[in-house]
């Protein structure tokens, strides 16, 4: 049996949600399973030294331009896409309460919660926004956001994190195909052939090198 893909993402990116939203796509067109893969993006910008917000660090041209890929993106996928009231919100706790939700629900859990943010433009960061969404779902709202604040729970978010840095992540989304990742929502089709059809580019990237260090 084929290993899953697995799809690395914090509800803090509007790319990870859109990347979100075509998951179900990824599993049914590559033959799949497409495994969940939450981490805490900052706690990687942390390892890695990038700044935590970098919207901040684009040019205006360049802002601009990702302002419109968004909704580009939005429409592409045909998904609805809103301003969020504030950016970035803290989504440690919507982390480590889809981690204390049963495994089975991530799916749902993870829909729900990244159309709390970048839907209905609601604070992610609040426990009770998050509550109400999980109890929306049928779920123990109330509890399960208790038991996100566990040691256990805690130590996952920080270990899933540690993961997707082994893993060579260092942004949302990525995608990992039999060891091969793929950033963002717009490798999709990679994704999909490299699950499928087994692509990879290694012997091509091994002989692609070039000095990029300026004099």
């Amino acid at each position: 049996m084929s290993a899953p893909i697995d799809f690395w993402f914090d509800f803090s990116c509007p790319y990870a949600y859109l990347g979100s939203t075509q998951v179900a796509r990824v599993a049914a067109q590559s033959g799949r399973e497409v495994r969940l893969a939450p981490f805490l993006l900052g706690g990687v910008f942390r390892a890695l030294e990038q700044p935590q917000n970098m919207s901040v660090t684009l040019n205006p041209p360049k802002k601009q331009h990702n302002r419109a890929d968004l909704v580009r993106w939005a429409t592409w996928f045909n998904v609805p896409l809103r301003t969020p009231h504030h950016h970035p919100n803290r989504t440690v706790t919507a982390l480590r309460t889809l981690l204390a939700c049963p495994q089975d629900r991530w799916p749902e859990v993870m829909a729900a919660l990244f159309r709390v943010y970048w839907v209905d433009a609601a604070d992610i960061s609040d426990p009770q926004v998050i509550s109400g969404t999980l109890d929306a779902l049928g779920l123990a709202g109330t509890e399960l956001v208790a038991a996100a604040g566990s040691p256990e729970i805690k130590a996952e978010l920080f270990t899933r994190t540690d993961a997707a840095i082994a893993a060579g992540v260092f942004g949302a989304p990525a995608w990992v195909v039999d060891g091969q990742l793929f950033w963002g929502q717009d490798r999709i089709e990679m994704v999909i052939r490299a699950a499928r059809d087994r692509w990879t580019i290694d012997s091509a990237y091994d002989d692609f090198t070039f000095d990029q260090e300026t004099t």
